[in-house]
């Protein structure tokens, strides 16, 4: 995965300085983009010999156009640099790169919020407070739900963990208890 990492991270930096202000406002387009890229059938379209990037690239507007999301002039460009290098497959990945850098820059991070139960309004925004608190900065937090936790939550936000779930105190005492 890193040399996929390393192969988005030059596209996404191009396409965040070519955006510049813009960039908070091509992030819904950019994740549009990066979801029809990993389409299965599209990569595998995009694979075939015979078919040329322009068809490619028609494709892929085509379909993000039936989606309601018309490609910005920037994004276009990029799209047609990917496809012209033959690299569909990292777009996901330039997607997830350029979100990053444009949150870097207006002080917002990515959470992912892992709970064994629905997390919604109120309380969520009562828990995304505590956590805005806690990792001194603005989220946008996203609730995943995973039964396996038994109860608490798992918060993920870029490579810092804090695990306050039922499971983790349960494998941390069983550590304590066989040591």
């Amino acid at each position: 995965m890193a040399e996929l990492a390393t192969i988005a991270r030059p596209y996404a930096e191009a396409l965040y300085k070519a955006a510049g202000a813009e960039g908070g406002g091509m992030k819904a387009q950019v994740a549009a983009l990066a979801a029809l890229a990993a389409d299965e059938g599209l990569q595998q379209f995009a694979d075939n010999p015979k078919v040329t990037s322009t068809q490619v690239f028609d494709v892929v507007a085509g379909v993000a156009l039936q989606k309601g999301v018309a490609l910005d002039g920037k994004l276009g460009n990029l799209l047609r640099t990917v496809l012209d290098n033959g690299r569909l497959a990292a777009l996901p990945e330039i997607a997830s790169q350029f979100t990053a850098l444009v949150n870097a820059q207006s002080g917002v991070s990515d959470a992912v919020i892992e709970s064994a139960f629905p997390i919604e309004g109120a309380p969520l925004a009562d828990v995304v407070a505590t956590l805005e608190k806690r990792f001194a900065r603005k989220l946008n937090a996203r609730v995943e739900l995973k039964p396996e936790l038994i109860g608490g939550i798992r918060v993920i936000v870029g490579d810092e963990v804090l695990d306050t779930s039922v499971r983790a105190r349960l494998e941390q005492m069983q550590l304590a208890l066989t040591a």
